[in-house]
C-alpha cells in the first residue's frame, strides 16, 4: 500500500515542529493534533475556548478539503481538553460544524497541552472515498 507524507498549503507549516500535519496510507488519512493556529501559524483566540475550538475544526476542515474529502470522512476523532468546564462549549461547536455527522470520538481532559495557551487539539483518521 502507497503511504506517503502530504505537504499541504491550508494549514501552517510544521517542518520547524518536528511533525507533519498528515500522513496518507491508501485512501485513510491519519490527522495529527490540530490546535488553535491559523495558515500563519498565529495562536488563535489565545484564553478563548470558543475561538479556538472553531480554529481547530477550520483547520481539520481545510485538511480534508485540500486532501479530497470533507469533515464526512472522519471515521474516528479524538479530542483533547484542557478543562472539564469546555466539555458543553466543544459540543456545541462540533454541532455546528458538524450537524448530524458523529463520528465516534475519544474525549480526554488533561493537565496541558504542548502549550499552555492551547486550550484543544483534535486528532482524526479519516477515509477518502
Amino acid at each position: 500500500m502507497a503511504h506517503g507524507i502530504l505537504q499541504l498549503k491550508s494549514v501552517h507549516e510544521t517542518k520547524d515542529r518536528g511533525y507533519s500535519h498528515v500522513a496518507k496510507a491508501g485512501k485513510t488519512l491519519y490527522i495529527a493534533g490540530q490546535v488553535a493556529r491559523d495558515m500563519e501559524g498565529n495562536l488563535v483566540g489565545k484564553g478563548d475556548f470558543e475561538a479556538q475550538a472553531r480554529q481547530v475544526y477550520t483547520n481539520l476542515k481545510n485538511i480534508l478539503k485540500e486532501a479530497g474529502g470533507n469533515l464526512k470522512n472522519i471515521v474516528k476523532m479524538t479530542t483533547i481538553l484542557t478543562h472539564y468546564g469546555y466539555v458543553e462549549s466543544r459540543r456545541k461547536i462540533h454541532n455546528e460544524f458538524f450537524g448530524e455527522i458523529m463520528p465516534p470520538n475519544t474525549l480526554l481532559i488533561i493537565e496541558s497541552l504542548a502549550s499552555p495557551d492551547y486550550m484543544v487539539e483534535v486528532e482524526a483518521i479519516a477515509v477518502l472515498d
